[in-house]
């Protein structure tokens, strides 16, 4: 099954795709809220609207993020084997970084990029969509804890990233100096504002259920700017799997059901097309898309301000 959150008037509702031209209504507001009932309860409710619920063209719903406000947006940073040369140095385990749910969009809405941003391109993510909470996860029970998975579109400024990093003389103990410490010379960059700006995170437009995605590591991921390929790349290039990212995060982080986890971004280019870093909204503006087999595609058009 594949399930969305729309507008709906004033108010939010859940629908469940019932083609790819059609919708069901559900009887809940939002997958925050399924997401807190069992899951017969919600299956059930996804079976009787699409035997005799309401039924809307696709075409004409209003798309919110499917999770509206997630505990949290753990995303995983270069966590795409295809290029290893890139990284000189770094941790043997999954490194992340929290995205605020404030800067989650949905389908078809404004990516919004202000002049002050500096430059800002399009990072396409595999996301996950937690089901079931805990902690310290086993990794051979990680994938039981899913709801789903659905597109996240990871905006970054790498401008931004600039004039947030810090070059300074980090304070170490050393016991063998005269006063106790030795400075070591250290860069670290702060991603608030470079990856947490509102609408910095489009999300949707559908989650499809762990049942519809056998295997999380063979799916074709692309992105489009206005139409141009961009990046043709495959899940299978995920340095660290779905059910390690799980586990590892859950060693530090109780995670919660409806905790997204964007696990990382497709960055093999396409035969035609350059490296995503090259797509700078601020200049080019235009639409990007998103796409993952089995899942859908997501779409959003750049509002320069």
């Amino acid at each position: 099954m594949r399930f969305g959150t729309i507008e709906d008037g004033a108010a939010t509702t859940v629908v469940v795709q019932a083609s790819p031209e059609e919708a069901a209504v559900m009887p809940y507001p939002d997958l925050d809220v399924m997401l807190a009932v069992p899951e017969a309860q919600w299956r059930a409710a996804a079976a009787t609207a699409l035997a005799s619920g309401d039924v809307r063209p696709v075409a004409s719903l209003s798309w919110l993020p499917p999770v509206r406000r997630p505990g949290k947006v753990l995303c995983v940073a270069l966590n795409n084997s295809a290029n290893p040369d890139r990284i000189m140095r770094g941790p043997s385990t999954p490194a992340m970084f929290v995205k605020p749910s404030s800067s989650l969009v949905g389908h078809g809405r404004p990516i919004v990029v202000k002049e002050a941003y500096g430059r800002v391109h399009p990072e396409p993510e595999l996301a996950v969509v937690i089901g079931r909470g805990g902690a310290d996860i086993a990794v051979e029970d990680a994938l039981a804890h899913v709801f789903g998975y659905t597109i996240i579109n990871d905006l970054t400024s790498p401008t931004m990233r600039d004039a947030d990093t810090f070059h300074y003389r980090a304070i170490h103990p050393d016991p063998d100096s005269a006063d106790g410490i030795r400075y070591v010379d250290s860069w670290v960059s702060y991603p608030a504002r470079y990856k947490g700006s509102d609408t910095f995170g489009p999300l949707g437009p559908w989650v499809s259920t762990r049942d519809e995605i056998p295997d999380p590591h063979a799916l074709r991921i692309t992105c489009t700017h206005d139409g141009a390929l961009v990046t043709d790349d495959n899940t299978a290039n995920l340095r660290f799997s779905v059910a390690e990212v799980i586990s590892f995060a859950s060693e530090y982080l109780t995670l919660e059901a409806g905790d997204v986890i964007a696990m990382g971004t497709a960055l093999k280019r396409s035969a035609r097309g350059g490296a995503v870093q090259n797509v700078d909204l601020a200049r080019l503006g235009g639409v990007i898309d998103v796409s993952i087999e089995g899942i859908g595609t997501l779409s959003n058009p750049v509002e320069r301000r």
